[in-house]
């Protein structure tokens, strides 16, 4: 019963096979092997639009050298207060931003509504020489409580931005289960909403480890090879980041992926709620968050269970949890199974 996070998840099947077929003979490394290429043309096609890509190993490399380079360092990135950049990165976009600022705001769900970010836009002191210069809108898709933002939140949201001359960006980490929800094309859910930067996640998807940084403009991504490499994070075998996110989007596969975690979750929140336990949040991605006592905690945990208690800022006012209780996060994966969900639901209800 694992679902403390869908990095615990091992790698798809034929992520694996592709990376042992890149294994055999050799190929130039740092992005000019013939993998890469081949991907960075499959990416234009996904967003249909020219577009400049750049791979990484890791989420926290694609969202730090994406915001650093979109930001200046006296600049602020605007996200919701709980966002992974703010609370799960370890000050890293603030590091590769030569001291960029992060300025959370509160959201239910942690999503950020377009009259949040009017607010702190209109109300907040901004620019030189004392204040920092607003200049990065950070957008998580699908959102730290499994929520996702529609087209047209985005779009609002990006109008208000770019009437500030602020650039968009999206983590996506889970963009793939938020495309599946939404059932939009790539771009729809992007630049056409008026997203600049994607971090595009493909780690809790099924891979091992590739993360790309999408720029939807390539005038944009000026001098993004040099501070890639600068940040320690070109890697030298490039071709075995290709071949993952090669695999990931060949036939669909990243999508097929991200339709089974979610079609876990709603198991699992249905299953929840014929018990009692209804989800905190609307379950929108595979993130299923609820309520459970700690009597039912200890069950679980000692029957192996895997998740995390967790606590946040951006609950519904309908929900209070008692001293009793715990707000548990539960995310499921291309490898969950029906089986563990309706093993963990009979341990919950005890």
């Amino acid at each position: 019963m694992y679902f403390a996070s869908d990095n615990a998840a091992g790698v798809a099947p034929a992520i694996l096979d592709a990376l042992q077929r890149a294994n055999a003979g050799f190929a130039l490394g740092y992005g000019q092997d013939e993998a890469t290429k081949r991907l960075e043309r499959r990416f234009s096609e996904l967003f249909e639009r020219e577009v400049a890509v750049f791979l990484v190993s890791t989420g926290t490399a694609a969202n730090a050298l994406a915001l650093a380079h979109v930001s200046p360092p006296w600049g602020a990135v605007i996200c919701h207060g709980e966002a992974h950049i703010a609370k799960d990165e370890c000050g890293a976009p603030e590091f590769f931003g030569g001291g960029l600022k992060l300025v959370g705001l509160a959201g239910e769900g942690c999503k950020i509504t377009a009259s949040a970010l009017a607010q702190t836009l209109e109300r907040t002191a901004w620019g030189g020489p004392h204040h920092v210069t607003p200049a990065v809108l950070s957008l998580t898709q699908a959102t730290e409580a499994g929520t996702v933002y529609q087209p047209n939140e985005i779009a609002d949201l990006a109008a208000l931005a770019r009437s500030r001359g602020i650039a968009v960006h999206m983590d996506g980490a889970r963009f793939a289960n938020a495309l599946v929800r939404l059932g939009l094309t790539a771009a729809e859910a992007t630049w056409k909403a008026g997203v600049d930067v994607l971090s595009f996640g493909a780690t809790k998807g099924g891979a091992m480890a590739a993360e790309a940084v999408v720029f939807f403009d390539s005038a944009r991504a000026a001098s993004m090879p040099e501070r890639r490499k600068r940040g320690g994070h070109l890697i030298s075998k490039h071709r075995f980041l290709a071949v993952q996110m090669e695999a990931f989007l060949t036939d669909g596969l990243w999508l097929t992926l991200a339709r089974h975690a979610n079609d876990m979750a709603d198991r699992l929140a249905k299953r929840l709620s014929a018990i009692g336990l209804m989800p905190v949040w609307p379950v929108e991605a595979n993130l299923v968050f609820s309520v459970i006592s700690c009597e039912a905690h200890d069950r679980l945990q000692a029957a192996g269970a895997q998740y995390y208690a967790m606590q946040s800022n951006s609950l519904p006012e309908s929900v209070k949890i008692a001293s009793d209780s715990l707000l548990i996060r539960l995310v499921t994966s291309f490898s969950t199974t029906e089986a563990d969900i309706d093993r963990f639901v009979v341990i919950a209800q005890g």
